[in-house]
């Protein structure tokens, strides 16, 4: 086994390339930050208003909807669209000011008015304006000009086509076969006449499988090179995309974003939106860029012009701040790699780059005491990334597995963001807080509970999204040196999946073929089952309880301070049964079981669109169905504990009228089991362990194997 060096928790090699060149991957990646426009004819023209009213529902771009305007008076607004300050040139300085890599801008958004020549409708903004200049060309010709990447926004519902309809408030609409074939030509066109494309990000509607694989391929062949967002749908995606100004409080082992607005109320332009301070304004989007960067990921702030063409000053100020404080601290930002911690520290954000770590705080530390747990190597200094880029003489010192910084007691935030670069002689390492020991004659298991969970963002469409684990991996040392037997056990629902297990830096595949069988312990006999009860329907996504699932009481309302209550039902363990349901909607089933000693107990659970399990208030098991609308049975190792356990069931239902559920107890307590090649382990030397799906449909598809177990004895 190799020496451990540089640990990262949520970075796993073996991740599945998507189907773009790794370059292209990495080219996108190292962007980090990039500039999102929204700018239509029509919305920027009306800013919020309508009938001489704010209109207070919603995004101001999706006013159409929200005011309820007749699509012939509303496209009348166009033939005053004429922005003698919409200046390309000048959009793409402000955006190289601000420190930007790329510019994205909506070249058609969900009121299907195209700000680009289309020979496919006059509903653009050559032929349906005074302006009459193709608005997407010129943009583009400008971020060539000044050096930025280039990418359009498309959506995929359209209110103005005719065979777009029916037109719901959620935009997640299926899309027609004219629509469908209406899309592809105009994405053919944008990726046809525009030059190179960065990214293209598609937004709303729910496509089959097929019609989201067609646009991937399309998008492929026609630029291979650029990056397909994840709201195509159907896990089609090169890169997921985080809900609208969401940052994540977890690492995300696929390429990914966050696209956010100046203001979280809007994204086009607002006539009476309210501002606030810049300083207040430019600190929050700058923490937000940090947070995502830390995490690996890239941001995407948006701006919304205004009708004539300019841009807000408050959201040119804003930019402008954050770029001059970047033009001093970048190096934190541009080409480094997320923060190889497995916490996140409350007095701001880290990055790292080879014998380099960025510490970026935007929060005086408390005691002016930084801790960075795990942490091995010699730093050699400390550099401030200001105008001074002065040496800070910190007290350095180490306690156990912790690294201290104190500050001295003069350095001072002053309400602004500062950072800090650790400078090491040598290599650093940090390891990780949660090492698994392997001790002589033990024996370790390694499991979905133990694990460093890698994550992305899968789903059918927006509103079926959620966070997947697409890997687990392990970190786990000897206390002498060993010789130690794996075995693999895992049930029914893992069987004939193929993994690829990467011990340190060796990979292999493994197909999950049962070589013999292990019985759990647990006897049926031991454990009783008691009522079920029902709540709902509630209208919430896939990924979310309702309520606290760890203090339900079925004798009170759920969740806390509403009416709904828990009803007892009459139904039995080992049947289906179905539940009316409207789209997005989901229903709970809570039963207690009563185990006289801990233990494992298998289950055997079915469900419609989606499930979520609980067992005493943590999280089993969540995922959607890919098949859309098809029942689906899994198998679940429960890990009971002695005493009463509480169990929720929450079922989905996205597209169809009906789901179903089912608790399934009597099955057989039959576990697989299947030996691997021995492995030699060394004293105190760290070992890297990991497991994902070999070949799997999307990197962003949940594996599915919730019992899949590695064993380890002597």
């Amino acid at each position: 086994m190799k020496k451990f060096v540089l640990v990262s928790i949520w970075t796993l090699t073996t991740i599945v390339a998507l189907s773009q060149p790794k370059s292209a991957q990495q080219t996108w990646k190292d962007q980090k930050y990039s500039m999102f426009i929204h700018w239509g004819a029509i919305y920027s023209s009306l800013g919020g208003v309508w009938n001489g009213k704010p209109v207070t529902t919603g995004y101001s771009e999706q006013i159409q909807a929200h005011a309820g305007i007749y699509s012939d008076v509303y496209a009348n607004v166009a033939k005053r669209f004429n922005p003698q300050r919409w200046k390309p040139d000048s959009i793409a300085l402000l955006a190289k000011a601000a420190g930007m890599k790329s510019v994205v801008i909506t070249s058609k958004h969900h009121d299907g008015f195209c700000m680009f020549k289309s020979a496919y409708t006059t509903y653009n903004v050559v032929d349906a304006t005074p302006y009459k200049r193709d608005v997407v060309k010129e943009l583009a010709d400008a971020c060539k000009k000044h050096n930025l990447r280039f990418g359009v926004y498309f959506s995929l519902i359209d209110w103005h086509f005719p065979q777009a309809y029916p037109i719901s408030s959620h935009n997640s609409d299926p899309i027609t076969e004219q629509h469908h074939h209406y899309n592809v030509e105009q994405v053919t066109e944008l990726l046809t006449n525009y030059g190179p494309i960065s990214e293209i990000w598609f937004d709303m509607g729910s496509l089959t499988a097929a019609q989201s694989q067609e646009l991937a391929t399309l998008v492929h062949r026609l630029q291979p090179d650029c990056m397909v967002s994840g709201r195509l749908g159907n896990d089609a995606g090169d890169f997921c995309v985080m809900g609208d100004n969401d940052y994540p409080n977890y690492k995300i082992a696929t390429p990914w974003q966050t696209p956010a607005s100046v203001y979280d109320e809007t994204w086009g332009y607002r006539s009476w939106q309210e501002h606030g301070p810049v300083a207040d304004k430019a600190m929050q989007k700058l923490e937000g860029l940090l947070k995502v960067v830390s995490r690996g990921g890239n941001y995407l702030l948006n701006i919304g012009p205004r009708g004539d063409g300019s841009v807000v000053d408050f959201e040119k100020d804003v930019l402008l701040r954050n770029g001059k404080w970047l033009a001093q601290n970048g190096e934190a930002v541009y080409g480094a790699a997320p923060s190889p911690f497995g916490r996140f520290f409350d007095w701001g954000e880290v990055t790292a780059k080879e014998n380099k770590l960025y510490l970026s705080l935007l929060r005086q530390p408390e005691g002016n005491i930084i801790a960075l747990p795990g942490l091995k190597g010699e730093i050699a200094s400390v550099t401030v990334l200001d105008s001074s880029r002065a040496r800070l003489n910190c007290r350095i010192f180490t306690e156990g597995n912790t690294t201290y910084l104190e500050l001295p007691s003069k350095f001072k935030l002053n309400n602004r963001a500062r950072v800090l670069r650790l400078n090491f002689s040598a290599p650093y390492a940090v390891l990780p807080e949660n090492i698994l020991e392997m001790t002589p004659n033990s024996h370790l298991v390694l499991d979905r509970h133990n694990a460093e969970k890698h994550y992305s963002f899968s789903g059918i469409d927006y509103n079926s999204y959620y966070r997947s684990t697409v890997a687990n991996s392990w970190r786990l040392k000897a206390s002498t040196d060993m010789k130690v037997i794996p075995w693999l056990s895992y049930t029914q629902q893992e069987r004939d999946n193929s993994i690829t297990l990467t011990v340190n830096d060796r990979s292999q595949v493994v197909k999950l073929v049962c070589t013999d069988s292990l019985l759990i312990s647990l006897a049926t006999r031991k454990i009783s089952w008691s009522p079920m009860y029902l709540a709902g329907p509630y209208w919430n996504g896939i990924s979310w309880a309702n309520g606290d699932v760890n203090t339900i009481d079925v004798t009170k309302p759920w969740p806390a301070g509403h009416d709904a209550r828990w009803k007892k039902t009459d139904w039995k363990n080992d049947k289906v049964y179905e539940l009316e349901a409207d789209w997005n909607n989901s229903w709970y089933v809570y039963q207690e079981v009563k185990a006289e000693e801990a233990g494992q107990y298998i289950i055997r659970l079915t469900s419609g669109d989606g499930i979520q399990v609980f067992l005493n208030g943590e999280e089993q098991v969540v995922h959607n169905n890919p098949a859309r609308g098809f029942t689906q049975q899994e198998y679940l190792v429960l890990p009971l504990q002695a005493g009463v356990n509480k169990l929720v069931v929450k079922v989905y239902n996205r597209f169809a009228k009906k789901t179903v559920v089912s608790i399934d107890k009597d099955v057989p307590q039959l576990m697989y089991r299947q030996r691997l090649a021995p492995l030699q382990l060394k004293k105190d030397e760290v070992g890297a362990y990991s497991w994902q799906l070999y070949n799997p449909v999307s990197v962003h598809r949940d594996m599915r194997m919730p019992n899949l177990e590695l064993h380890l004895a002597q």
